[in-house]
């Protein structure tokens, strides 16, 4: 849970920051052009700690306090010491996963940016998904329970459709592979997660 507190500290910090400073904001705003044209490779991890707006920055967080707390503590019970190294892993690593799509698609678009930790945190939700399939979880815009291995396929779906309609203005790609980083990764620590997953779902 310390990664988690400290993961979140910083982001509010450094995004409460960026909403004053739109240089500083932009400086580290994910932008695949000047990735690959301007070899500002930072800008691939930078981008998880500013958002857009308060709201942005309010759910996000919300998201991570509310499943990286407690991902966390599982990952150092099942693992000891080791545990905050996956968790910091996991985390890290949907940074920088959730942006290959984004920039293999523009990294000729000069005019594309994002920004914001979503991508992370949907590595973080769906590893907690794959850990605890049958916790029940609620929609914010349909607040019934519904089992994490119901409620993970949904979230997917919907954001591979936005992903493919487009004109939202939300880097949908980004959560989508986020998403897929968290099952991959998690899988990866311990097989028997995903054995379990399933072995409980059935």
């Amino acid at each position: 849970m310390y990664i988690t507190y400290l993961l979140l500290v910083v982001t509010i910090l450094i995004s409460v920051k960026a909403f004053g400073d739109n240089e500083f904001k932009w400086k580290l705003m994910f932008n695949p052009y000047s990735v690959v044209h301007n070899k500002e490779w930072y800008r691939s991890f930078t981008h998880a700690f500013i958002h857009a707006d308060w709201m942005h920055l309010i759910f996000n967080m919300y998201v991570l306090f509310g499943f990286g707390e407690i991902l966390e503590m599982e990952l150092i019970a099942l693992h000891g010491a080791k545990g905050y190294m996956y968790f910091a892993c996991l985390y890290v690593g949907g940074i920088f996963f959730s942006t290959i799509l984004s920039l293999s698609r523009n990294k000729d678009n000069p005019n594309y940016n994002s920004l914001g930790a979503s991508g992370a945190v949907m590595a973080v939700l769906f590893a907690f998904v794959i850990m605890n399939p049958n916790v029940e979880l609620m929609l914010l815009f349909l607040p019934i329970p519904i089992k994490a291995y119901i409620f993970g396929p949904i979230i997917l779906a919907v954001e591979y459709y936005m992903s493919k309609r487009g004109g939202t203005g939300i880097a949908h790609d980004a959560h989508f592979a986020g998403a897929i980083f968290g099952i991959v990764f998690i899988s990866l620590v311990d097989y028997e997660y995903l054995l379990n997953f399933f072995s409980k779902i059935f």
